[in-house]
Order: structure tokens, then C-alpha cells, then sequence
């Protein structure tokens, strides 16, 4: 299957330093916060990737450089063939960009309070010079509201309902790609899994692609078709879904798997997460979830594993390749 977004290679660093002059008054140095680090994935047309990850792990920084809110440090981006942050024909940067959109996880931050729902949702096309009568009532009704609410206010929403809202304000320019930045962790429980069976059944009836990013792994194994875990802005292992629910290769998956809850197992007793996400300024040496992992020796904390093919999984770990794992 043709892939439609492409990422090799992709870095992204901070600088969160002291100002200039208190660096220079206490002699310290600059810092540099390495958010994400040689990411490479792919995701086909019409396919679903989901990113994991614990909280500071590079997911939404990831998502945001997907969608050109971000520039890339090093690496590259490409949707359809066109480097965002390359591509020089503003024209082909400019069409490119007009058939992406996001999702945010906020649906109560990410909508202008003083406009009506129907600017909202048709802002993306008046951009773009586009005519946009009716084209709010039409998505409203697309995504399970009336097309009354066209002429409301946010605020006389409820959160499931501003999200929807926010998805139908995401396919008002047809995209083909979208990014989900945890578009239902503001939400309750019963209202996400509307939500989410909205967006299911969008993407399969409008050939939609999905960058899905979440740290709720009940969530990922509804929607994603593939899966790439994240720990400390790293790929440590790429999976098809079943695969990675099944036979989860590197240490931190199944950390994060036995620490899910389950239905079906109740009254369970499962040790807790052990330790933190390191400093990224200052991150260990060799393989980074080291001084978590229960597998690792010498060879762990001194060199950083590559990805290799474990099965149907791809998997960062040294425990795996060495068939200790």
C-alpha cells in the first residue's frame, strides 16, 4: 500500500536555557531538551498509526511538525510525496498543506469562544479563498449534530459535542490526513466512545488518514491499524496492533501493557511502574529505559540498540536481539 506520510530521520530540539545574561552571570551552560530523536515511520493511505507513550515521551511534538506547526531540527516530513518544510513551490507547499488538519485535545480551548459554530467550522475554507455557503449545516449533520447549531455559541455545548464540532471543523477543507492529539482524553467515558466510533466510521467512509496519538491503550487497539511506542522521543518498537497486544517485544510495551487495566482481570495484583522518564536534557547513556529495565546488562547502559525486525515487530532492544527477551 502507497504511503501517504513519510518521516525519516526526525529530531527536534529545544533550547530551554536561562537568559543570556544570568547564563553569563552564574557560568552555565546552555540546555538543550532533545524532544524527539531519529523517528522514522510510515503511514499508508487510508491507514491509522497511533503513537504511545508515557507523558513526555515526543508524541504531540511529533503530531505538531506532522502538521507544520513545529519545524523539524533535523529529518524530514512528507505527505504525499511534498517536504513541508523544503519544498520551495509555494504553490505545491500551499496545496499540500490545505488537505491537512488536526485535532486538538482540548475541545474547550481550541474553539473560538466569540464565534458562531458556523465561522468556526468554515474558517478553514474562507482561508483559502473558497466559497463555504452551507457547507457548516452539511458537516454538523455529517458528525451527528443539528443544523441549527450552526448559528450557536461554543459555550452552549458539552465537551462531547464541541468535539465533534472540532472534527467537523477538521473535515470542512477535505483533508486526507489528520492529525489526533488525544482528541476524547477531555472526555467521559461513555462520551469517547462516540466520538471515537464517529471518527472510525469517517475515515472509512471518506478515506481519511489518521495520525492517532493517545496514551490510553483501549483507545489505540479501537482505532489504530499500527502501532509505534515511544519512550523518551524514541521508537522503541512498531507493530502491527494485534502483534503488539499479543506478543509485545521490548520491555517498556510490556510494562505499559501489564500496567493497563483490564476488565477481565480483576482483583489482579500487578507491580507498579518502576522509576521515572529520565531527565531529557540529561538523558542515560546507551539505551535510555535502562535504568528501568528489569533485562538490562553492561552492553544496555553503554550502547544504544537500533531497530530491528523481531518477528512482525520491529523492536530498539538488546534483550530481543540477543534472544534474552
Amino acid at each position: 500500500m502507497t504511503a501517504l506520510v513519510r518521516i525519516a530521520g526526525l529530531v527536534r530540539r529545544f533550547d530551554v536555557s536561562k537568559p543570556w545574561l544570568n547564563r553569563l552571570i552564574e557560568r552555565a551552560p546552555r540546555q538543550i531538551l532533545t524532544a524527539v530523536a531519529d523517528v522514522s515511520l510510515e503511514i499508508p493511505e487510508r491507514g491509522v498509526y497511533a503513537l504511545v507513550g508515557e507523558s513526555g515521551s515526543g508524541k504531540s511534538t511529533i503530531g505538531k511538525i506532522a502538521v507544520g506547526l513545529l519545524a523539524p531540527s533535523e529529518g524530514a516530513v512528507e505527505i504525499g510525496g511534498v517536504d513541508l518544510h523544503r519544498e520551495r513551490d509555494p504553490a505545491r507547499r500551499t496545496e499540500t498543506r490545505a488537505h491537512i488538519q488536526m485535532i486538538f485535545q482540548d475541545p474547550y480551548a481550541s474553539l473560538n469562544p466569540r464565534w458562531r459554530v458556523r465561522d468556526i467550522i468554515e474558517e478553514p475554507v474562507r482561508a483559502r479563498g473558497d466559497r463555504s455557503e452551507g457547507l457548516a449545516e452539511r458537516l454538523l449533520e455529517q458528525v451527528g449534530l443539528s443544523a441549527r447549531d450552526a448559528d450557536k455559541f461554543p459555550h452552549e455545548f458539552s465537551g462531547g459535542q464541541r468535539q465533534r464540532i472540532c472534527v467537523a471543523r477538521a473535515l470542512a477543507s477535505e483533508p486526507r490526513f489528520i492529525v489526533c492529539d488525544e482528541p476524547t482524553s477531555a472526555l467521559d467515558v461513555s462520551v469517547q466512545a462516540q466520538v471515537l466510533n464517529l471518527m472510525k466510521d469517517l475515515q472509512e467512509r471518506l478515506g481519511l488518514t489518521y495520525l492517532f496519538i493517545s496514551h490510553d491503550l483501549s483507545v489505540v487497539r479501537y482505532m489504530a491499524d499500527r502501532i509505534g511506542v515511544l519512550y523518551l522521543g524514541r521508537l522503541v518498537e512498531e507493530a502491527p496492533r494485534d502483534a503488539l497486544f499479543e506478543t509485545p517485544r521490548h520491555p517498556y510495551t510490556r510494562m505499559l501493557l501489564e500496567a493497563a487495566p483490564r476488565i477481565d482481570a480483576f482483583g489482579r495484583e500487578v507491580d507498579p511502574p518502576k522509576g521515572e522518564i529520565p531527565d531529557p536534557i540529561n538523558p542515560p547513556t546507551g539505551c535510555a529505559y535502562h535504568p528501568r529495565c528489569p533485562f538490562a546488562d553492561e552492553r544496555c547502559k553503554r550502547e544504544r540498540p537500533a531497530m530491528r525486525d523481531a518477528g512482525a515487530s520491529r523492536a530498539a532492544c538488546h534483550a530481543v536481539e540477543e534472544g534474552r527477551l
